[in-house]
């Protein structure tokens, strides 16, 4: 499969439609940019708060980023700082460790073309099938492969991400690996959806007795075919070792290295 355009200029297409814009403020959430900081964050203290800096951090980065730490320390908000290998100061990630924040797991950004992802023939073991989610009692079925796969209780996926798919259906889609309806669902992925070209191919949990099958991958390809009927040029993934090299054989490229460092109130005041 050959994509027309380069990884420079997928990460141009990117930061340009992705990080250089503000998105629409969903409820109970707050979009804003200060001076170079871009902030999204619940206005409910105990949801997420993310910075990031797409565009450098100026004349004097540490006061900024304690600025920042800070701010949602007050509100004793969990803060997550995301950071591209490209962002300047070169060592952004050495001023986070200095205020306090934590590094994270490194994560690969993959980028690529929707239409020749949604190309791909898929290929799914005799007697599975793979479809949208279409119902409450599908979401509750994703929760139990949660359960099963993760050892603990989803309930996001029962409430919150169902809420969305049913009052906000042209922000996500949810998939589904299954024998029948009756049956567990092996394998489940969400796509999400915004005023950019690209989609975002999020999460991806295969029963443990699945895996290894392609049933990940098939996800991947139906939810490309999803995307494209929604005029969605591009995907992006944020790959953990795990998932690279699925993405990669299907065509995907890696563009960037994102790595979360996370600031905890609770931890820095000697709190649980």
């Amino acid at each position: 499969m050959n994509a027309s355009l380069t990884q420079s200029d997928l990460l141009r297409v990117f930061h340009d439609s992705v990080r250089l814009v503000l998105p629409p403020e969903p409820a109970g959430h707050r979009m804003e940019q200060v001076d170079l900081v871009r902030r999204q964050y619940t206005l409910d203290p105990g949801g997420y708060a993310t910075v990031e800096t797409p565009d450098g951090l100026g004349a004097d980065p540490a006061a900024l980023i304690v600025r920042e730490r800070d701010y949602f320390a007050e509100r004793g908000q969990d803060l997550e700082w995301k950071t591209y290998d490209y962002d300047e100061p070169a060592d952004l990630g050495d001023l986070l460790l200095s205020a306090g924040f934590v590094k994270d797991d490194d994560e690969a950004l993959i980028l690529g073309e929707t239409a020749p992802l949604a190309e791909q023939e898929i290929d799914l073991p005799e007697g599975l099938v793979v479809r949208a989610a279409e119902d409450k009692e599908d979401f509750e079925r994703i929760r139990a492969l949660y359960r099963r796969v993760w050892g603990e209780e989803s309930a996001w996926v029962g409430e919150s991400l169902f809420e969305r798919w049913r009052d906000h259906p042209e922000t996500v889609d949810v998939v589904v690996v299954e024998e029948s309806r009756e049956g567990p669902v092996l394998c489940s992925a969400r796509s999400e959806y915004d005023e950019s070209p690209f989609v975002g191919l999020w999460g991806g949990s295969t029963d443990p007795d699945w895996r290894g099958r392609g049933l990940y991958r098939t996800t991947l390809l139906h939810r490309a075919r999803l995307a494209l009927a929604r005029g969605k040029r591009y995907v992006r993934v944020d790959a953990s070792p795990d998932s690279e090299p699925i993405l990669r054989r299907l065509g995907l490229r890696r563009v960037a290295t994102t790595t979360p460092y996370l600031f905890r109130p609770q931890a820095r005041d000697g709190g649980d």
